[in-house]
């Protein structure tokens, strides 16, 4: 089962993230073979960490809490709180298989929240600057929350158009790269 975890941080906890920055890649890495996709957003500045995005598959959803919510960072309060769904890889790979692998351009988590009936399950037209996508589901799997994406776009508008405009309670653009150690 795949699962989509991004935690935000909190306001004014950048200087423990950074401190913090060995356990929270050590902890990962127990989770590598497993890793779809890995990040950190950031604020419009593309330099202030805003949060940590994984999606990693995980056999269970007990699991995937356990995964969320053992994080060094959320167990030290560097994250304010933590979105956790069930996530399904419409696209079939990772990150590291996207073929605009390290290409130069901005790239987004894109985030939809969703409002009645089900939108946007299968991949968008602009599937060449897609790296990852998918439908947000319940514990389940039986109900569609929402869709999340990993784009790279021009900016934040053209990574939002990338959804249906109108079938979302809410949207949220952030500015991501690709994550792990550096």
């Amino acid at each position: 089962m795949e699962f989509l975890c991004y935690h935000r941080d909190r306001p004014g906890s950048v200087a423990l993230r950074h401190e913090l920055a060995e356990h929270h890649w050590a902890y990962m890495d127990r989770y590598a073979t497993t890793m779809i996709a890995r990040g950190p957003t950031f604020a419009a500045d593309g330099e202030t960490p805003t949060g940590s995005l994984h999606i990693v598959d995980l056999p269970d959803p007990a699991a995937a809490r356990a995964f969320a919510f053992e994080e060094p960072n959320y167990q030290a309060g560097v994250y304010r709180d933590v979105l956790l769904r069930r996530w399904r890889n419409v696209l079939g790979r990772t990150m590291w298989e996207f073929p605009g692998g390290g290409t130069p351009g901005d790239r987004y988590l894109v985030l939809g929240f969703g409002a009645g009936e089900t939108a946007d399950l299968a991949a968008p037209s602009a599937g060449d600057d897609l790296i990852a996508y998918g439908p947000l589901l319940s514990d389940d799997g039986a109900a569609w929350l929402g869709t999340a994406m990993l784009v790279r776009a021009p900016g934040p508008e053209q990574a939002r158009a990338v959804l249906s405009a109108d079938r979302y309670a809410a949207v949220e653009v952030h500015r991501w790269t690709f994550g792990g150690r550096r």
